[in-house]
């Protein structure tokens, strides 16, 4: 409810803005479709978050908003397509830390520029990392697993070499020091999910958001978080700051990005645009559900560009210690 609270106030103090900033816009759109484009499969948060936002976008700005699928390459496929079209607005990418911040650090090559090559408009949401283990792991504590770490090969699991769950672990890896969490890439969350249940691997670094179903299950136990405070849905599950990790504190996000050159007024109305869209009731209710956060001050604009540099540097220092480089 707190949560629906501050996205209606956003949305109440963006109206002004949203208006004026419509009165001003050259005449768009002035034919369909806007394309939200997803470089996920369907089923994933992405696309989750896109097909949520494209009716109430398509009511505002009066044109038909379709979700376009363009998943490969861990989301580079998708999001190197729409870096290459025109800056009319009509597509638009719902943008990922992965790519944009954790591919960006790791690898030797990109197929564009992260920062150059878009319009970075807002950030939408943000979807907390978790430590998990098995309901039934002996890992009851994070102390506990760190401690075995330190002693005994622990192995971890992610999505890939160079993703943000691989460099999270990482992290603990070098700062616990931990010398033994030792890595286990798969290709994607969900084969790891599957080891993870089986008992071929201890934990899983992961968003809260594909996970919340097992969690309250039980057939999951989740050791930490990485929000600044704990969540309102996991009230005894400590964040990595309180056990020392600070570095830790962050999440997956999603962001509304444009090709580079977007006219700026068509920045500015979309960027007006989404407070008023999140804070619509069934999609605060669905992220709500999902524990996917929206930021409390919208971050926008050059302050968006600004997080996103800031954290490949971040991220680009801790792959180069721990050694991580994906040869594209």
């Amino acid at each position: 409810m707190k949560r629906r609270q501050l996205l209606a106030g956003a949305a109440a103090s963006a109206l002004s803005t949203s208006s004026l900033v419509r009165a001003q816009s050259p005449a768009w759109p002035t034919r369909g479709p806007v394309r939200l484009i997803a470089q996920f499969p369907p089923g994933g948060l992405v696309d989750t978050v896109a097909r949520l936002m494209a009716p109430h976008i398509s009511q505002a700005l009066g044109q038909s908003v379709v979700v376009d699928n363009r998943p490969g390459a861990g989301g580079l496929i998708g999001t190197d397509w729409v870096s290459k079209q025109p800056a009319d607005g009509y597509n638009i990418l719902v943008s990922h830390a992965s790519v944009h911040i954790y591919a960006a650090a790791t690898r030797n090559t990109m197929p564009f520029d992260p920062v150059g090559d878009f319009t970075h408009m807002a950030l939408l949401v943000e979807a907390p990392m978790v430590v998990l283990v098995r309901g039934n792991s002996p890992y009851t504590s994070f102390a506990q697993y760190m401690n075995d770490a330190k002693t005994k090969p622990v192995r971890y699991g992610s999505s890939g070499i160079g993703s943000a769950n691989h460099l999270y672990g990482e992290v603990l890896k070098l700062e616990g020091p931990a010398p033994q969490h030792d890595h286990v890439p798969y290709q994607g969350s969900a084969p790891a999910m599957l080891d993870l249940l089986g008992g071929q691997i201890d934990s899983l670094f992961d968003p809260i958001t594909t996970n919340v179903a097992q969690l309250k299950a039980g057939s999951l136990r989740a050791l930490a978080v990485s929000t600044p405070q704990r969540l309102t849905a996991l009230p005894n599950i400590p964040t990595f700051a309180e056990l020392g990790f600070p570095s830790l504190t962050g999440s997956q996000w999603l962001g509304l990005s444009a090709p580079k050159n977007l006219p700026a007024p068509i920045a500015q109305r979309l960027t007006a645009l989404m407070p008023e869209v999140l804070a619509k009731p069934d999609i605060a209710s669905r992220l709500e559900e999902l524990q996917t956060l929206p930021r409390r001050t919208p971050v926008v604009g050059d302050e968006f560009v600004r997080l996103i540099r800031s954290q490949i540097d971040t991220w680009t220092g801790v792959a180069r210690r721990a050694k991580v480089q994906v040869i594209a």
